[in-house]
């Protein structure tokens, strides 16, 4: 099963799209105007889906662009991991740091499959493609 640029981008779309999910949650919680550091995760979610969909149509950009944004995306979320439960025990929380922690390994290992041609949990590819 061959994997192209293009799907590798309209997958990291689908996970951007979790992502932002956990980025309104955050903003419209109660809890994020106690603990202001739960914002810097919304923040990067936000940055990095505006730097992104600008280059949804030019994979090989958007790929560069998400290897410059990706460790920002994964700091916010390590933070996120520490500061959430200090705003709350309740499952939303809990399961907006799952969701954060998948969203960037998934991220990663798109970036990877880019990098290598092919993808670890969806087949392998018939030969590399361009490395961002």
């Amino acid at each position: 099963m061959s994997i192209t640029p293009e799907k590798i981008v309209e997958r990291c779309n689908s996970v951007m799209a979790h992502a932002w999910m956990v980025r309104t949650f955050v903003k419209h919680s109660e809890e994020a105007e106690d603990f202001p550091e739960l914002m810097q995760v919304a923040r990067a979610v936000f940055d990095t889906s505006r730097a992104l969909e600008v280059h949804a149509s030019d994979p090989d950009r958007y790929l560069k662009m998400l290897a410059k944004k990706i460790g920002r995306l994964r700091r916010a979320a390590e933070a996120f991991r520490v500061e959430a439960p200090r705003a709350s025990a309740h499952t939303n929380f809990q399961q907006a740091v799952a969701s954060m922690d998948y969203c960037v390994e998934e991220l990663e290992e798109l970036l990877e499959a880019a990098r290598n041609g092919s993808l670890i949990s969806g087949g392998m590819s018939d030969g590399p493609i361009d490395s961002p």
